[in-house]
């Protein structure tokens, strides 16, 4: 009797600590990819070298798995064969006044999304004229992980990117929250060179998009 009572204790014990378990696991990959990534956004990015497609297909699996409700076995909308790697480190997003400092890479995986911050593939890469960089993450649950803070973003604060041996300031000028068909958050607007940040909100069973948007200042 005793032997089932430890074997209960400790199933029990587990449940208890695999969500404290999982967060450090993330959070261990999440730092060792912004190692690597603090490497590579100081290597030459060739800025030619990015999907031609429609940026669509790639936000509508983003957003599927920012309700995390996606489908690991949907296949990946195919892309131009010059287009940037899935996965491929491209940079990093800080957002210092909410504590933010994020890998950004290529693709909308569920692995990605885990640990970084994901571009939406097809849409332009910072610094590009008349161009609009969408980056997406989750707002985690937990207090200060990905974009969970986005919420706090406020008219007029600065965002960088850290892309090719260069930093791109942003400052945010717009900040909206809209149905996930929106799609119209990715057009870029002529003359301006944009940066807009995606993630679900509510935090709980989310219903929308938090959408912050900046124009590039330096």
């Amino acid at each position: 009797m005793k032997k089932w009572s430890y074997l209960i204790m400790l199933v029990g014990l587990c449940i208890i600590l695999y969500p404290s378990v999982n967060n450090w696991l993330d959070d261990r990959a999440q730092d060792q990819l912004l190692e690597e990534a603090k490497v590579e956004s100081q290597k030459p990015l060739d800025l030619t070298q990015i999907a031609s497609g429609s940026a669509v297909p790639d936000y509508q699996k983003i957003s599927n798995l920012l309700d995390e409700g996606d489908d690991e076995s949907e296949e990946t909308p195919e892309l131009d064969a010059d287009s940037l790697k899935d996965g491929q480190l491209l940079g990093i997003i800080r957002y210092d006044k909410l504590n933010i400092e994020l890998p950004v890479v290529e693709g909308a995986t569920k692995q990605n999304m885990k640990s970084a911050a994901v571009h939406v593939t097809g849409t332009q890469l910072a610094g590009m004229q008349d161009g609009n960089m969408a980056v997406a993450a989750h707002r985690a649950h937990k207090t200060g992980r990905l974009f969970n803070r986005l919420g706090e973003a406020k008219v007029g604060d600065s965002i960088e990117i850290e892309q090719g041996g260069r930093t791109y300031t942003y400052e945010v000028d717009q900040i909206h929250v809209v149905e996930p068909t929106d799609v119209w958050v990715l057009n870029p607007t002529k003359g301006e060179t944009a940066l807009t940040l995606i993630t679900c909100d509510p935090i709980i069973n989310p219903t929308h998009r938090l959408i912050v948007h900046a124009t590039l200042k330096s």
